[in-house]
């Protein structure tokens, strides 16, 4: 296929961690506690526990990190672009206080368990801005700067930026940092394995069952615990209406050749286009990440566009050069702005989840993880009735758009169909009517093709072609799959089947 965008289509931290080598669970197994989820919330649970005495098995359908985290930006930080006012707004200045503490520890956390268990992982501390270039984003920013340091948070007022363009003051939280994501996952997972504790990747969770041991079934073998955390992003086994409490949302990064000197902090804009900015030096190289031009998976549309907006920003505005890498990523947006830990469903005694982490996984997820940790430890958190995943959750405005984007089966949105077998042109996608089923059909660059169901195995919405991804991605809960059919992400647990063509 001829790129329509620069860049290869690959997170900056998947193409430059190396590969983990975990086997796959192939006999039952029984330990303390089972994890489903190699990502950071579901490793940094497994490590606290296993520090904590007990032993533990993380489940992870592909390879450690490679999923969410591995396709986050690498900040680490408290502070979440206008999250205080956001929250203080609807929830009051407790909750704000709260939210903060929590994330604010999450950092600390993370920089402890690196400096111990010695993780190479480019951790650094930076200070974090969130910035403003119109006047209505500058109260904004004063507004977001005062309340935050009110909350006790290491904020201040600026109007000492260090970006190479001119804005008009910023929010500054000092003592933060940013890491390479994957690196510090694969740190997380070599603590977690061995001594009664394990890692299984490529071991898909097909089942999952409450109960005394709680069992969690796998392709080839079930593993039984007291207790299983669930941390896949969009919950496995969801009973507790998760998919109705959250909105799946996508955004996008770009990893240039910097053309100039790192920046010794990490951004994020008020003003829309919302642009977050940061620069790495991994094996040797210098990179700006430009991320942005996020939007509800409903909404879709050709993501070519977004990825050449965020080259052309990078370009223009900071100096970098050609595109490298290039990739999406979606995140479980929480209605009413908070994250979700504790029981996977109102009955639920041993299934516990974390969802929800609203785009700032590595903080959020970290914090989740340390809640949960203290609960199966039977220690009090003074986090955990802010992000009690039994909460109610009213119907707000965003909860009904989220209902609007869920249709029946019988209303599901998908892509235009084509009523016979055309074949794709080499490195396309088309989704075609045959024999009476919805058949999604690849032809792949040498001119091989492919072709699996074209109908989502969570809910029955018809998939469509994401081009510069290579996947197919269902515009109604999110989930996405290979050109082979397997699940990248979920809500979906099932494969698209293989479709055999005339």
């Amino acid at each position: 296929m001829t790129e329509r965008t620069e860049g290869k289509p690959v997170s900056l931290w998947v193409a430059t961690a190396g590969t983990t080598g975990y086997p796959q669970l192939v006999a039952d197994v029984e330990v303390d506690v089972a994890v489903i989820g190699g990502g950071v919330a579901g490793l940094t649970a497994a490590l606290a526990l296993k520090r904590a005495g007990q032993t533990v098995a993380v489940i992870e359908a592909a390879r450690v990190g490679t999923g969410v985290t591995g396709h986050t930006t690498g900040k680490v930080t408290s502070l979440h672009r206008l999250v205080y006012s956001e929250l203080a707004e609807s929830h009051g200045n407790a909750t704000a206080r709260t939210y903060g503490q929590a994330n604010q520890a999450a950092l600390e956390h993370i920089a402890r368990t690196v400096s111990e268990e010695r993780i190479d992982c480019g951790f650094r501390r930076v200070a974090n801005y969130t910035y403003a270039e119109s006047q209505a984003a500058l109260d904004l920013v004063r507004t977001e700067a005062d309340l935050a340091a009110g909350l006790g948070l290491p904020s201040s007022f600026t109007t000492d930026v260090p970006l190479p363009f001119p804005v008009r003051g910023a929010v500054r939280f000092d003592g933060q940092a940013q890491l390479h994501a994957l690196k510090y996952l694969q740190g997380l997972a070599d603590a977690v394995d061995g001594d009664g504790s394990f890692v299984f990747e490529e071991t898909r969770a097909v089942g999952l069952r409450d109960g005394g041991p709680a069992v969690v079934d796998t392709e080839q073998g079930s593993v039984r615990a007291r207790d299983v955390i669930v941390a896949t992003n969009v919950p496995f086994g969801d009973r507790g209406s998760f998919d109705a409490r959250c909105y799946p949302h996508r955004s996008y990064i770009v990893a240039s050749r910097a053309g100039g000197p790192t920046l010794d902090a990490t951004f994020i804009s008020v003003d829309e286009p919302m642009r977050s900015i940061l620069t790495v030096d991994v094996d040797g190289a210098s990179y700006v990440l430009t991320g942005g031009e996020g939007h509800r998976v409903s909404d879709g549309g050709d993501s070519a566009p977004r990825y050449a907006r965020l080259a052309s920003f990078s370009r223009e505005r900071l100096g970098a050069g050609e595109a490298a890498y290039r990739w999406s990523t979606q995140d479980a947006m929480p209605v009413d702005g908070l994250p979700y830990v504790g029981p996977l469903f109102p009955d639920a005694k041993h299934v516990h989840v974390i969802t929800g982490l609203r785009k700032w996984g590595l903080t959020n997820g970290t914090a989740a993880a340390l809640i949960l940790t203290d609960a199966l430890c039977g220690r009090h958190n003074p986090w955990a009735a802010m992000f009690d995943s039994s909460r109610p959750t009213p119907m707000t405005a965003a909860a009904q758009s989220r209902a609007e984007d869920a249709p029946p089966d019988s209303a599901a949105p998908g892509p235009a169909v084509q009523p016979y077998l055309a074949i794709p042109a080499p490195g396309a996608g088309t989704v075609v009517d045959l024999d009476g089923e919805l058949t999604a059909v690849y032809t792949d660059p040498a001119g091989r093709v492919q072709a699996v169901s074209a109908v989502c195995t969570h809910l029955g919405c018809t998939v469509g072609f994401n081009a510069e991804d290579v996947s197919w991605d269902c515009p109604c809960h999110g989930s996405r799959f290979a050109i082979d059919g397997a699940v990248i992400q979920g809500p979906a647990a099932k494969d698209l089947r293989p479709r055999p063509l005339p």
